[in-house]
C-alpha cells in the first residue's frame, strides 16, 4: 500500500493515462483525481439542471396527479444536491476483467469511482457508481487474502469538499504488503462537529455484511460503544431502500430512536446518502394516543411494561362480549324471520374461535346475523341477493342485538377502568399478576375521564395494546429501532406493530440498559417484537471511542454485563485521557470552577466538547459555565464552529457522540439512578461518549469499580 499522496510523484499507470480528463496533467495523478472530480460535479449539477427544467403541463391529467409530480420532483431535485463540504466520491476500484466477465475472455478491466450516489455524464455513462450497487461492494469487502478481481482500490483524502490526497492498495499484487489504510484512519480520527456524520467511506467488511443482509431479514446488532451499530442500521436502511425502493415506496420505513435530541442527531445521515423518505419517532411518539402528562414510579412501570400486560387487556376486552340469551326478530314487509338464541351463539362463538380483531369481529358479526336470515328466506323460496343482506344488517332489531352482544370498546376507557377499579382489574389479572403487582399499577386517586387522567408513558403504550386488539395497526416495510436495550417488553410489542408484516434491524447494547425493565437478552427482545427468527450480530472492533478511554470503561463490565465481550479499539491514537481529583474540601463553587477549566482547556483542542454530568449537577455547572462566559448548547442542538460545548445530563448522553467529554462525579451519575447497577450502567455510557479524549473530574471517592 502507498502513503496517502498529494504530489504528482506517485506511478501512473498505463490505465491511468487512458482516461485523463481534458485538461489534467497525465502525469499527475491527482491533479487527474481532483478534474474527475470537478467533472463529476458537473455532471450532477447538469443532472439537477435537467429535473429542474422537466415540463409537467402535458403529462398531468389532474390537479391531484399534478401535486404528486411536483412533490416527486422537489424530492428529486433535494437527492440531487450537491453538499460542497462533502466528497462526491471517495473511493475507486480498478478491476482485473470487467464485472461478470468470464476469467478465460480475458476481458480488459473497469475502473468505477465510488460515491454517496449515482452520477452520469451526457451521454448517459457512470462517471460515479452508488456505493449500495453491487460493483461497489468489493470497496468494502476486497482484501488481500480475497481481493474480488480487483487489481487496485484507491481511497481518497479531503480537506473539506475538496480532494486533496489518495493512497493505492494493489490487493491482487501479492508483493505488496498488507498493511493499515492511514487515510482510513484519519477519517475515523477525524474531529466531530456538528450532527452525525455517515461513514459510507469507512464501512468494515463486517458492517457491510449487515448493511447489506436481505429486507426479508430482522436483524439485531450487538455493538459495544463506538462499534457503529446506529451508522450501520441508517446506512441498512439506505441500502434497502436502494435494492428494494418500489417495495419500501408503498410499505414505508422508520427509524425509532429513544428521544427527540438522538433524532436531532442523526437526521442528516440519510438526506446525505440522498434519502429523504424516512420517517423518525420515538417510541412515546409512535403510542402518542392520548395526552401523557404524569409518571409512574419504578415499580408501577416495571408492571405496566411486563408482556403479561397484554393477556391481562385482551381478557378485559373480551369480557364485553354477552352471550346472547334471547332470539333476533327481523320484520321484513309482513314477514317475520327469527333466528334463536343457539344459533347466535354458535356465531358469537365461531368468531371468538377465530382470533380476529375484536373490531373486525363485531363488524362481522351483523352480516352473519344476516346470513343467517338469508338462509331462511332461500328456504322459503325466496332468492335474496347481497343488497338484501346489507338491509337485514342495518335492520333495527339486528343492530341492537349487536350493540347487546359485542359492543364498541374504546381503548383508553379500557385502560383507565383497569387502572381505576380494582375489581375489575383482580377479575381480568388473575393468575397473571400477582396482589402486590395489581395494588402497584391501580391509581390512588382514580381519575373521572379520559381526559382529565394524568396518562403516563406506560399508559400510552397500553392504550396502543388495546387499541391493536381491537383495530390491527398498519404495518411498515421496514423499522430499524435503536437503543433498544432500554425498552420494556409492552414498547417492544408497540413497535413490532409497525412492522408486523415487514422486518426489523434492532440496534443496541446490553451494556447501556439504564431502565429497571432492560432488555437481558436479545432472544427475549426478538421475541416479545414478534421476530423470534431474528439473527444476533456482535461488534466488537470499536471505531470512535479511543483505547484508553475504553478500556478504562470496561472495567465496569463484570458488573452492569457479565460475560459481554469488550469492545476493542482499533484506533492507532491511544487519546487523551486523564483521571483529576479535586479538593473534597474545596467550596463547591471553586470546585465547579475546576470543572470549567477543565472544559476551557480541551475547548483550546479542535473538535467538539461535551460536559457530562449526573442531572441534579446541572444547574450548579451551568451557573458556572455562564460566569466563565463560556457559551454552551443543550443535547440535540447543533455544535458550530463558535459554540462546541455542549452541558449534557447524564440521562440524555446515550448515543451522543463528541471529540473531548469532561465527566463530573462519576458516583453522583450511579447515585442518580434507583439501584447501583443501573447507576453503573448509566455511567458506562457517559465514559464512553469521547471521540479523542476524557477528563473525569471527582470530588467524591470513585465508585469501587473504577478505583486502583
Amino acid at each position: 500500500m502507498s502513503t496517502p499522496s498529494t504530489s504528482a510523484s506517485a506511478s501512473t499507470s498505463a490505465s491511468d493515462r487512458s482516461t485523463v480528463p481534458a485538461g489534467a496533467d497525465p502525469d499527475d495523478p491527482l491533479a487527474r483525481e481532483q478534474a474527475h472530480l470537478a467533472a463529476s460535479r458537473a455532471a450532477l449539477r447538469a443532472m439537477r439542471a435537467d429535473v429542474e427544467a422537466l415540463d409537467i403541463r402535458d403529462v398531468t391529467a389532474n390537479w391531484v396527479n399534478a401535486q404528486i409530480l411536483t412533490r416527486q420532483i422537489d424530492e428529486r431535485i433535494k437527492a440531487l444536491a450537491d453538499l460542497s463540504d462533502t466528497p462526491l466520491f471517495f473511493g475507486r476500484l480498478d478491476y482485473l476483467r470487467a464485472p461478470g466477465a468470464d476469467q478465460a475472455e480475458g476481458a480488459d478491466g473497469e475502473r468505477f469511482y465510488i460515491g454517496r450516489r449515482h452520477v452520469h455524464d451526457a451521454a448517459g455513462d457512470p462517471m460515479v457508481i452508488d456505493w449500495r450497487a453491487p460493483v461497489a461492494q468489493p470497496f468494502y469487502r476486497a482484501s488481500k487474502k480475497d481481493p474480488m478481481d480487483i487489481a487496485l482500490r484507491r481511497r481518497f483524502g479531503y480537506t473539506g469538499g475538496e480532494l486533496t490526497a489518495y493512497e493505492d492498495e494493489h490487493l491482487s499484487d501479492p508483493t505488496e504488503a498488507d498493511t493499515t489504510s492511514a487515510l482510513l484512519q484519519r477519517e475515523i480520527e477525524r474531529p466531530r462537529v456538528g450532527p452525525m456524520r455517515d461513514i459510507v467511506a469507512t464501512i468494515q467488511p463486517e458492517q457491510d455484511e449487515i448493511v447489506r443482509s436481505d429486507l426479508s431479514g430482522t436483524v439485531c446488532v450487538q455493538g459495544g460503544p463506538g462499534t457503529g451499530k446506529t451508522a450501520v442500521g441508517l446506512h441498512r436502511v439506505a441500502y434497502l431502500l436502494y435494492a428494494h425502493r418500489e417495495r419500501l415506496a408503498r410499505t414505508g420505513t422508520l427509524v425509532v430512536g429513544p428521544n427527540r435530541s438522538f433524532l436531532k442527531y442523526i437526521e442528516q445521515v440519510l438526506p446525505a446518502l440522498g434519502e429523504l423518505t424516512v420517517q423518525q419517532a420515538t417510541v412515546d411518539d409512535l403510542v402518542a394516543r392520548v395526552e401523557v402528562r404524569g409518571t409512574d414510579d419504578a415499580r408501577a412501570a416495571l408492571v405496566k411494561g411486563d408482556a403479561r400486560m397484554a393477556e391481562v387487556l385482551r381478557r378485559a376486552l373480551y369480557a364485553h362480549v354477552t352471550m346472547p340469551t334471547e332470539a333476533v326478530v327481523v320484520v321484513r314487509g309482513s314477514r317475520r324471520w327469527r333466528v334463536p338464541d343457539y344459533e347466535l351463539r354458535e356465531i358469537v362463538e365461531e368468531l371468538l374461535r377465530r382470533g380476529i380483531r375484536y373490531g373486525a369481529a363485531r363488524e362481522a358479526l351483523p352480516q352473519r346475523i344476516a346470513h343467517a336470515v338469508l338462509v331462511q328466506m332461500e328456504r322459503a323460496g325466496e332468492a335474496p341477493d347481497d343488497r338484501v343482506q346489507d338491509a337485514v344488517a342495518r335492520n333495527a332489531a339486528v343492530k341492537a342485538a349487536v350493540k347487546a352482544i359485542w359492543p364498541q370498546v374504546d381503548p383508553a376507557k379500557l385502560v383507565l377502568r383497569l387502572l381505576s377499579d380494582a375489581a375489575f382489574l383482580a377479575e381480568h389479572a388473575e393468575g397473571i399478576l400477582t396482589e402486590e403487582e395489581q395494588k402497584a399499577i391501580l391509581w390512588t386517586k382514580p381519575a373521572r375521564s379520559v381526559r382529565s387522567a394524568k396518562w403516563s408513558p406506560a399508559d400510552a403504550v397500553l392504550i396502543d395494546e388495546a387499541a391493536d386488539l381491537v383495530e390491527r395497526t398498519p404495518s411498515l416495510g421496514h423499522v430499524v429501532l435503536d437503543e433498544a436495550q432500554d425498552l420494556s417488553p409492552m414498547q417492544y410489542r408497540a413497535v413490532g406493530r409497525r412492522c408486523s408484516t415487514g422486518s426489523a434491524t434492532v440496534l443496541g447494547d446490553l451494556a447501556q440498559g439504564t431502565t429497571p425493565w432492560a432488555t437481558r437478552t436479545w432472544e427475549e427482545a426478538l421475541s416479545h417484537l414478534g421476530k423470534p427468527d431474528g439473527v444476533v450480530e456482535e461488534l466488537t472492533a470499536g471505531f470512535r471511542v479511543p483505547t484508553d478511554v475504553i478500556t478504562y470503561a470496561s472495567r465496569l463490565l463484570p458488573r452492569i454485563a457479565p460475560g459481554l465481550t469488550p469492545v476493542a479499539s482499533v484506533r492507532e491514537n491511544p487519546g487523551f485521557f486523564e483521571v483529576r481529583a479535586l479538593d473534597p474540601d474545596a467550596d463547591p463553587t471553586a470546585r465547579d470552577a475546576q470543572v470549567v477549566a477543565a472544559c476551557e482547556e480541551l475547548l483550546r483542542r479542535e473538535g467538539s466538547l461535551g460536559l457530562i454530568a449526573a442531572d441534579a449537577r446541572i444547574p450548579a455547572l451551568a451557573d458556572a459555565l455562564t460566569a466563565a462566559g463560556l457559551a454552551h448548547l443543550s443535547p440535540g442542538e447543533e455544535t458550530t464552529a463558535e459554540t462546541r460545548l455542549t452541558l449534557v445530563p447524564a440521562s440524555l448522553a446515550k448515543g451522543l457522540e463528541y471529540d473531548y467529554v469532561v465527566l463530573d462525579e462519576p458516583q453522583a451519575v450511579v447515585d442518580g439512578e434507583p439501584d447501583e447497577r443501573t447507576g453503573l450502567r448509566r455511567l458506562y455510557v457517559a465514559l464512553t461518549r469521547a471521540v479523542s479524549g476524557l477528563i473525569v473530574t471527582h470530588a467524591t471517592p470513585l465508585p469501587a469499580q473504577l478505583a486502583g
